[in-house]
């Protein structure tokens, strides 16, 4: 069983009830641990080695490219495929044993771990401002006491963690085109999307009486196929969605209308993915936490997609990346790294597709990395993983690559495909104003 492999817990979990940490606790921040919460010291067997700051730019980067792959000279230490991955099994989540399994022709490089995850100062002062005074408030489902860094660097539970994830850094806004891929029998189809987000409560002088409940607000627009161009979104997330429900608008040019969506959010179906992606799969997981019991397993050492700047580079065809059923795997990069995992179940009462949900979040900068999806039979039905790599002008850690593998069919979903489009502008001048009904009623004109 998952549960017997030996976790390597924290003392920082240990049987402890009150949602703050002392000031003894919080001073190991930048200590013995990472100024987010991560151990600084590598492990014993030299797998894992120490955080040091994370990654430096190359000399040859410059904002606005494509960044290029420092680490492009480690050579692969071994390969995980269907012949040998039960050596490899307790490595592994499920979901990705699974895929090994099923796909004799799919495998996994790994390489030299490298802890490259880093943000901005100010992020790293804020996480420490907040250890002594953030709480979850209203059953989980908001948080007071915290703003713009990390709200539980020594977390004590599984929704504590879950949090650090959804407000774990990505920048203040950034604009960005890239492309999903929906791939139905081995078929893919692509759309192309014009995106904009202005993160609230990351943003540089951000105080807990700024946020007015308010986590982001996030636009696209439709460039391709031309038979969907035109077609757009606006959304407004709160930060607790339960005390304020999550709104969007739909514009579609055919009739030229914008109309307020009922609900895009938990089990909802993301628009033009065909059914294989709901709402909350957005960055791995999104929104309200309330529909899901959560528990903190513990921390263990684990193969995870990571460095993933292969796949990132600038060019490469999509066709190239999107394989039948899977994304190409000499692509893509696997590390050793210590990740979080935390267990979701689903309260009685409520419904949807992934009623056990087990998440793999990095410990040095608290974004999922991989997460196993289980039906109410409690049969493996899905995996997602994050591919990311460090933005270094940001800097900030995210996916450049994700994926929804539906481990039935066969099908899957990929965002975030941007080889062949302009990098992130992270200094893109936005506000509020810019995602309001109107704003997208403006745009489609």
């Amino acid at each position: 069983m998952f549960r017997k492999l030996g976790f390597l817990l924290l003392a920082a979990c240990a049987c402890q009830v009150q949602a703050k940490v002392d000031q003894t606790q919080a001073a190991r921040l930048g200590q013995d641990l990472t100024p987010l919460g991560g151990e600084r010291a590598g492990n014993a067997s030299g797998t894992i080695p120490p955080w040091t700051g994370g990654v430096r730019a190359p000399a040859s980067y410059t904002p606005g490219m494509h960044h290029p792959d420092p680490y492009a000279d480690d050579a692969m230490l071994y390969k995980v495929d269907q012949g040998n991955v039960g050596q490899y099994a307790a490595l592994l989540p499920e979901g990705l044993r699974a895929l090994l399994e099923r796909y004799p022709d799919y495998h996994l490089r790994v390489f030299p771990s490298r802890r490259s995850a880093s943000a901005p100062q100010r992020i790293y002062d804020a996480t420490r401002s907040n250890a002594v005074k953030a709480e979850l408030i209203a059953n989980g489902n908001g948080i007071k006491g915290a703003a713009a860094g990390i709200p539980f660097p020594l977390p004590q539970d599984g929704m504590e963690v879950i949090w650090n994830h959804v407000l774990h850094y990505k920048g203040d806004q950034t604009h960005f085109v890239n492309n999903q891929a929906v791939v139905i029998n081995g078929r893919p189809s692509y759309i192309k999307r014009d995106r904009q987000i202005y993160y609230v409560y990351n943003r540089e002088g951000m105080d807990e009486q700024g946020l007015d409940n308010t986590l982001l607000y996030y636009k696209y627009r439709v460039t391709a196929p031309a038979k969907l161009s035109g077609t757009a979104l606006v959304v407004q997330d709160p930060m607790d969605q339960v005390l304020s429900i999550r709104k969007a608008w739909r514009y579609t040019p055919s009739d030229r209308r914008v109309r307020r969506l009922p609900s895009l959010a938990y089990d909802s179906l993301q628009p033009d993915t065909s059914g294989l992606a709901t709402a909350d799969v957005v960055d791995s997981y999104n929104g309200a936490p309330d529909r899901y019991e959560w528990s903190l397993v513990g921390k263990r050492e684990m193969l995870m997609p990571y460095n993933s700047y292969a796949v990132h580079q600038k060019g490469i065809p999509y066709d190239d990346i999107v394989g039948p059923r899977t994304l190409n795997p000499e692509l893509l990069r696997y590390e050793l790294h210590r990740v979080w995992i935390v267990e979701a179940r689903l309260r009685k009462g409520f419904s949807h597709p992934y009623d056990m949900r087990r998440f793999y979040i990095d410990e040095d900068s608290w974004q999922i990395l991989a997460v196993d999806l289980f039906d109410e039979n409690n049969e493996l039905i899905g995996l997602q993983e994050s591919h990311p790599i460090n933005y270094y002008d940001v800097p900030m850690f995210g996916s450049t690559v994700e994926t929804l593998y539906h481990l039935q069919d066969g099908n899957y979903f990929v965002d975030g495909l941007d080889n062949n489009e302009p990098m992130y502008d992270f200094d893109t001048r936005l506000s509020p104003r810019d995602f309001s009904p109107a704003a997208l009623r403006r745009g489609g004109n």
